[in-house]
């Protein structure tokens, strides 16, 4: 079994080493915010934090990931009140959504980074690909986020989604919790 932590919460998975962080998280886990896009790293749409950088999930594998803490789009926030997921909706950043968890776990670990990036080191640090093109809008939530998150900008938060995370969890066979 491969034990690390999971949005703050010691998992096993009992699945082979090699198998792909990505697919532990989504299958084993019901982590499904973390998107399947290319399987090869180009795109970024399974992107996580790993002790606290940003990494695409489809290039490592859970025997790699063996100890360390992982954040997903899901811990990130319970109630999608981040700063980048504000900003996103308030600078309308968003299209179809699905590059957006990726997107979102790339800008927040820049911002614990740099809280005050540049357009360059911004578009530097968002490898994500996003087929409707938000590129622009995108620039501005980063650097909207990143005066939020300084304390020098509010933003009206978005409303809380009428699910509770507690429920939207499901127990699966593939997962247990560590023994004492």
């Amino acid at each position: 079994m491969t034990s690390m932590t999971v949005n703050g919460r010691p998992v096993r998975f009992r699945m082979e080493p090699d198998t792909p962080l990505l697919w532990a998280l989504r299958d084993a886990a019901n982590l499904t915010g973390t998107k399947y896009g290319c399987g090869e790293g180009d795109c970024g749409a399974c992107m996580v934090h790993v002790d606290g950088e940003a990494l695409r999930s489809c290039l490592i594998t859970i025997g790699e990931a063996e100890g360390r803490f992982i954040t997903t789009i899901e811990g990130l926030s319970r109630d999608r009140t981040h700063p980048v997921q504000q900003a996103l909706v308030a600078e309308q950043a968003i299209q179809c959504g699905f590059c957006t968890p990726g997107i979102v776990m790339a800008a927040s670990a820049l911002l614990e980074k740099s809280g005050s990036p540049s357009e360059a080191e911004i578009k530097t640090a968002i490898p994500n690909l996003c087929r409707c093109g938000v590129y622009p809008r995108l620039v501005r939530a980063i650097e909207r986020a990143g005066r939020v998150a300084r304390r020098q900008e509010r933003i009206s938060a978005a409303p809380v989604p009428g699910i509770s995370a507690e429920d939207a969890a499901r127990d699966v066979p593939a997962i247990s919790a560590p023994e004492n």
